[in-house]
């Protein structure tokens, strides 16, 4: 139901996003939620060729057009090359998704340089420089920008300390890119928990993790990629805001 004086924004149907990362995981969800909104869909991937073009396959079955686009967003050419043949293969952009990252246990005692630089070139600057080339190729249409951070943005994990700084800093970005991109270019961002754990996580560990949770579970792909979906149709006066999709864990 539609509270009253809440206009949702529709997408056409020709419009097209760019999802970064959008072969496996949280993207693919996000990739395949978007198309069934009515988006054309470029997937980019860095590595997981295989997975990007069975995703593509899936999104095409839905009905919407779909295109791979292979690039290491880290790389700052490499990030406007993207965003340059995401809109000549689909004809324009109307919505970036920057969910590309890397997360991976780092104690603090062994963090290299090059690790700790990884981090922010692939989790902050990636998505900065993604944003940069999407806002000028935008032009007077406008969109919308939505970047993936993480609860670990805000509580401090004491094994994750690289990714808990990129992850503060891509919120810290949202708001920054939502100030200066206004009004033509509203940019939010969303923040998962818990939601897909690494093979082998100890079943005992998950049980209390989820205890600590109070809806009481992990959370799923597609939780994150409807929140994906709100950002990318909401009332255009909603801008520079993360949502925490965690089942209330940063609320407790």
């Amino acid at each position: 139901m539609t509270p009253q004086g809440w206009k949702q924004v529709k997408p056409s149907p020709r419009k097209s996003a760019l999802v970064t990362g959008g072969a496996v995981r949280l993207g693919r969800a996000i990739a395949l939620e978007l198309a069934r909104g009515g988006f054309d869909i470029a997937v980019n991937y860095h590595r997981s060729a295989a997975a990007a073009r069975e995703t593509v396959a899936d999104i095409e079955r839905l009905g919407a057009r779909a295109v791979r686009i292979q690039a290491d967003v880290a790389r700052p050419t490499e990030a406007r090359r993207l965003v340059g043949e995401t809109v000549r293969r689909l004809g324009r952009l109307d919505l970036l998704v920057n969910n590309a990252g890397i997360f991976r246990r780092t104690p603090w005692s062994t963090v290299t340089p090059a690790e700790f630089d990884r981090f922010l070139a692939v989790n902050v600057k990636g998505a900065f420089f993604c944003a940069q080339a999407a806002a000028r190729v935008m032009g007077r249409r406008g969109g919308r920008i939505i970047n993936l951070a993480d609860v670990g943005g805000r509580r401090a994990w004491a094994g994750y300390i690289p990714y808990g700084v990129s992850k503060a800093g891509v919120i810290m970005l949202t708001r920054g890119l939502a100030a200066a991109l206004a009004p033509r270019i509203q940019v939010n961002a969303v923040a998962p928990g818990a939601v897909l754990l690494p093979d082998g996580f100890p079943k005992e560990t998950q049980a209390r993790l989820e205890a600590k949770i109070p809806m009481g579970r992990l959370g799923d792909p597609a939780d994150v990629a409807a929140a994906v979906r709100f950002f990318a149709t909401c009332p255009d006066y909603i801008t520079g805001q993360v949502l925490y999709v965690d089942g209330g864990a940063t609320a407790v």
